[in-house]
């Protein structure tokens, strides 16, 4: 065996057929090949789960206690490993608070440099926030009322872990007998307090009390004095008592604790510095540390949102979502059935002067207002009652503040869940949805605030941090040099990878499988890490082919330091800039399994027996349709303006089949999904669980009967689920059981045949066919329920047979072996036929959904869409459908697309492969670019028109697709401005 190899022997994982394979070391592997024909099962359950194994079987076992462990894969040996490192598509983090800032460590790095070299200003006024001396605190003090009782405080300790136990013998011994911990008073001389040292804890040593006179100035003076030296600059003013307007130097409002409430007693607690204090506005701002900059802490985040950046309130286009109703009816949330607002709604009407049956379109506008959101007039409320009529005057509250209150004050779940129907997610008033408190976005440099910056695209962001360093002082400059490098350095690897249009604040789970993967390719390209094998899962989906260069070059540059890379791809250009290419197949599934040739580009394009040779060498082709679908309405989507969307006016054909098509960070995702999509569900399907981006209007809705988007989330959430019981497979297959002959006779219904439910299932693994052992250090076992072997179902289940095949048979069946074993069964033929045609041929029936990459669960959704009664009139909205998909698989899709879109259907994808999108009658090319100067419609047409658009960068790669344009050359010597030239295979 030779060390310039990873040699994989005897590998047998999933359908692997006892595969032998060499993979150089330090050179640009792709693993290409069929969907289902094994790529992932040797680049990731074998060869990455082997490396990833072994390290950490290196760790000692307390580690391995913390980190698990990883089962060894069914592989006779892997040799020249090193240490394994995954890059795959899963999402980058579905906590709102993860930002593209936070997964990449960039929002670290600008914390640690607004900290050290950014100028406080004050919140209020915008004053750069200046020192404050001891006799300015003191003036500050004796403003307070004659004869307020005051305590002057050392904070000591700040939220900090420990029992202090020992500052505690230093403190009495130095002659201060009181303190307050976390806000309780002790006395030192009788009691220690008892803290536990695994919590933060705030100590303030009380150095005197006072009462605000002028004849205390002298020992007010003394006091702050020793107080700042105690606590290195930083004074705390102890109010117990205050009076209800008590303002201390006008610093109430700002400061720390406020009017808390201790013992039930109202303290005004402010806090002041030598270093930072606006005098001209009375505020103290706290010391600027990292941690004020992260909206994950309390000293950062805002503290109206809590750091998330939006806020959850009644929405009053929920509550009244028909205006023509009359005004007992309009109210969605208040049903006029129930007495109680029957008897409100009924005396606020007749104070005002208007009958409930008013349709509430006809009502003046203030009269409106006052429904919905209450009134300062007196109203006078009357209850029959069975005493007679009882009467009260108050003021009426409105619809929404009723909502709002009882949506805070209710215990009930029942009532909070009714409430959240009309309620929406808004931005954060208080932080406009910057998350950070206005201290902290009151820091500047250069003028700018760290919020700011975040909402930069990285390419603004980079160009913003190559010039920061003029407005520097020299022991500024000396400060940040080595911050801004590492912050340059970032920015630059995510522009690298293609991703400059994102920005800083942008959600984690906004982003795509492909972006997420990107961005950790970023942050392996930051690490500078040598030796490594790295396994990247299809990293160009989602990217538009005139960025795909960069992240070859990205790719190449991470192989050029040293690294070996296997990569799983389909993606041509990709394929030509690697050093070797192994070609998994020949077919799916069962068919697959073994190498089908490896090579170079040219040696694999020379194979004679390999489908994605025959693609690469022009042998196989997806056609270009003969002629385009005319149609004569459309849906129009007025003055969409959604994140970069720049008002758009977009006319998408009915009865068409038409692709959204864009370079990466264009307004592609953003037009489909929160424009069309959530406007179509709201307005048609009535769905309040969707908010609408903002938009003008959808014109010609009347063209459609319904939407239905067709995305890449999981089809189920637990193992439970998979591709037989989603398409309804399995119902049909459950049948055919129980009308066996056996089944009646023991009076067996389809229920019986259920591993969900009790009765057929076996009991000892609850149908699951595996039981876990847990191992305490080592990876918990998933083994084979000894009861019934894996089969799921208990014995007298499987005493039933169908053909000779038990109900744990099928599921074990490809959908391919399916189809040959019910092919006399219409209905099940047709819908397994409906899996085959989108390319599942290879997928077990019964493989959990769990399991299931975002493709192949978006075909089994569209697979169980064709398999509904036709129609018609429907829009479907696909995203990416070609992902993970082979040119041979792909073209299985595109007469899907077809054959969907000639049943009078109108189907609108979202797509980058010009194969797919060369099929399309309408092409809606968005950019010109990513982020702020992308959201313009580029060109719209066929793919032929498009294709004339010299500003157009998908027309530019299209020339190539279409045999009726004509392109002059060898594809060496064309270039198009901005851009690598395009791959062929026409």
């Amino acid at each position: 065996m030779s060390e310039d190899y990873i040699t994989v022997r005897g590998a047998e994982e999933h359908n692997l057929k006892d595969l032998d394979v060499e993979i150089p070391r330090e050179e640009f592997t792709v693993v290409t090949g069929l969907s289902g024909s094994g790529k992932s099962s040797l680049a990731f359950e074998t060869i990455y789960a082997e490396g990833q194994r072994r390290y950490i079987e290196s760790l000692s076992a307390y580690a391995r206690n913390f980190l698990g462990q990883m089962d060894k894969p069914q592989v006779e040996s892997v040799e020249g490993l090193s240490p394994a490192i995954s890059i795959d598509q899963k999402n980058a983090a579905n906590n709102p608070r993860s930002t593209v800032g936070t997964v990449t460590e960039l929002h670290d790095y600008l914390r640690l440099l607004y900290a050290r070299v950014g100028t406080p200003h004050c919140p209020e006024c915008g004053r750069e926030v200046g020192e404050q001396s001891a006799q300015q605190m003191v003036r500050r003090i004796m403003e307070l009322p004659e004869g307020t009782k005051a305590k002057l405080a050392a904070p000591v300790v700040r939220d900090q872990k420990g029992a202090f136990d020992d500052r505690f013998d230093d403190l009495l011994s130095e002659g201060y007998a009181r303190v307050e911990v976390d806000g309780e008073t002790y006395d030192l001389a009788t009691e220690k307090p008892d803290l536990d040292e695994n919590y933060d804890h705030t100590v303030d040593v009380v150095v005197d009390r006072v009462k605000v006179s002028e004849d205390a100035r002298s020992r007010i003076t003394d006091s702050v004095e020793t107080a700042l030296e105690e606590a290195d600059g930083v004074l705390k003013v102890i109010v117990p008592d205050p009076e209800a307007d008590v303002e201390l130097g006008g610093a109430t409002a700002r400061a720390t604790g406020d009017l808390a409430d201790d013992d039930d007693e109202e303290r005004l607690v402010v806090e002041f510095s030598e270093e930072l204090a606006c005098t001209h506005c009375g505020i103290d701002i706290s010391e600027i540390e990292t941690r004020s900059f992260s909206f994950n802490s309390p000293h950062g985040a805002c503290p109206e949102c809590e750091g998330i950046g939006e806020t959850k309130e009644v929405s009053e286009d929920l509550v009244v979502q028909d205006e023509s109703k009359p005004i007992k009816h309009v109210f969605e949330p208040w049903s006029y059935n129930r007495s109680y607002y029957r008897n409100m709604l009924d005396n606020v009407a007749e104070h005002f002067g208007v009958s409930v049956e008013t349709p509430f379109e006809e009502l003046d506008e203030a009269i409106q207002q006052a429904f919905v959101w209450g009134t300062d007039e007196e109203v006078v409320f009357e209850k029959q009652t069975k005493n007679g009529v009882r009467r009260k005057t108050e003021q009426f509250e409105g619809v929404v503040p009723n909502l709002e209150r009882r949506y805070v004050e209710t215990d009930s779940d029942r009532v909070r869940e009714h409430i959240e129907d009309y309620m929406s997610v808004t931005e954060c008033p208080a932080c406009e949805g910057t998350r950070l408190k206005p201290e902290s976005r009151a820091v500047l440099i250069d003028g700018t605030s760290i919020t700011e910056v975040n909402r930069m695209s990285i390419v603004d962001a980079l160009s913003h941090f190559e010039d920061v360093e003029g407005s520097f002082s020299e022991r500024e400059r000396k400060i940040a040099e080595e911050i801004l490098k590492e912050i340059r350095a970032r920015l630059g690897f995510m522009t690298e990878v293609g991703l400059d249009y994102l920005t800083l604040d942008r959600e984690a789970s906004t982003l795509s499988g492909g972006e997420s993967q990107r961005i950790r390719l970023a942050t392996q390209i930051g690490s500078g890490l040598v030796g490594v094998l790295y396994v990247l899962d299809e990293p160009s989906i989602g990217l538009h082919q005139r960025d795909n260069d960069r992240l070859l070059n990205t790719l190449e540059e991470l192989r050029d330091l040293g690294n070996t890379l296997l990569v799983v791809e389909h993606d041509e250009e990709t394929m030509r800039r690697a050093d070797e290419i192994v070609d998994m197949g020949p077919g799916p599934g069962r068919h697959g399994g073994e190498v089908v040739a490896q090579g170079s580009f040219e040696e694999i394009v020379a194979s004679e027996e390999s489908i994605t040779a025959d693609y690469l060498a022009g042998r196989k082709r997806i056609p270009v349709p003969e002629e385009r679908r005319d149609w004569d309405e459309s849906l129009t989507v007025r003055g969409a303006r959604q994140h970069n969307l720049k008002d758009l006016d977009v006319d998408i054909p009915v009865g068409a089949f038409t692709a959204i098509t864009g370079v990466s960070g264009s307004g592609k995702s953003t037009l489909m999904h929160d424009v069309l999509y959530a406007g179509l569900a709201r307005a048609m399907n009535d769905n309040t669980s969707v908010e609408p981006g903002e938009h003008d209007g959808i014109e010609g809705t009347e063209h459609i009967e319904t939407v239905r988007l067709i995305d890449q989330s999981p089809i189920g959430r637990t193992p439970r689920s998979n591709p037989a019981t989603y398409t309804g497979v399995f119902d049909y297959v459950r049948e055919k059981f129980a009308q066996t002959k056996l089944a009646q006779q023991r009076g067996y219904d389809k229920g019986r045949f259920s591993f969900n439910v009790k009765g057929g299932r076996c009991e000892e693994c609850g149908g699951q066919g595996t039981v876990k052992i847990e191992m305490n250090f080592l990876s918990d076992v998933h083994v084979p329920c000894e009861e019934c072997g894996g089969a799921r179902y208990n014995d007298e289940t499987l005493d039933v047979t169908y053909k000779g095949k038990t109900i744990a048979d099928v599921l074990e069946m490809s959908v391919e072996e399916a189809l040959d074993f019910f092919e006399a069964d219409s209905r099940l033929a047709r819908r397994l036929q409906l899996l085959s045609d989108v390319g599942l041929d290879y997928m077990r029936l019964g493989q959990p959904s769990t399991t299931l990459s975002g493709g192949e669960a978006q075909r089994v959704k569209l697979a169980e869409e064709l398999g509904k009664k036709a129609t018609g009139e429907t829009l479907y909205l696909l995203d990416e459908p070609t992902t993970g998909l082979h040119s041979e698989d792909e073209r299985k899709l595109v007469d899907v697309l077809q054959r969907l879109t000639d049943r009078g259907n109108s189907v609108v994808v979202i797509e980058h492969e010009l194969d797919l999108v060369k099929n399309a009658d309408h092409v809606i090319d968005l950019g010109p670019e990513g982020g702020e100067a992308g959201g313009d419609v580029v060109a719209t047409g066929t793919p032929e028109e498009l294709a004339d658009v010299e500003a157009s960068y998908t027309g530019r790669y299209l020339r190539d697709k279409l045999p009726s344009v004509d392109v002059e050359g060898p594809r060496s010597d064309r270039e198009k401005p901005g851009a690598p030239a395009p791959t062929t295979d026409d």
